[in-house]
């Protein structure tokens, strides 16, 4: 059984930034392609950033939603099985809990039902 473990929230200050790590295990990273979601009290798991597996047989997509282009940063070390998300000039609208998914669909889009594993989620708060 695939495991995820994310680690890395907590809370920080408007302006701030913080990087998520996501370990995975019992699979080979480089073939699944990897996405960070987050989800806001009331509202549904949207996808921030999702990239393409790493294994040589696909274009190395990456996405970003719109809401942190510029601000956020996904990449993986397939090596050691990590997933990150580098998240700078935090705004409080980044509130969520954030949660690390994998799947071995490479047509999978950066949308929650395309994606089989899921870590636990940890907690983001940008409040002053």
């Amino acid at each position: 059984q695939v495991q995820l473990v994310e680690s890395g929230g907590g809370l920080v200050q408007p302006g701030g930034s913080l990087r998520l790590s996501c370990a995975a295990s019992r699979l080979t990273l480089k073939y699944y392609n990897i996405g960070w979601f987050r989800q806001a009290p009331g509202k549904e798991r949207e996808g921030v950033a999702c990239g393409s597996s790493s294994d040589g047989l696909d274009d190395g997509w990456i996405y970003y939603a719109d809401s942190v282009k510029g601000r956020f940063s996904i990449s993986r070390d397939s090596a050691k099985n990590m997933v990150y998300l580098q998240m700078n000039s935090l705004r409080p609208e980044d509130t969520a809990v954030y949660y690390c998914a994998v799947t071995p669909d490479r047509q999978s889009m950066c949308v929650p039902r395309g994606y089989d594993y899921w870590g636990q989620g940890t907690q983001v708060t940008v409040s002053s």
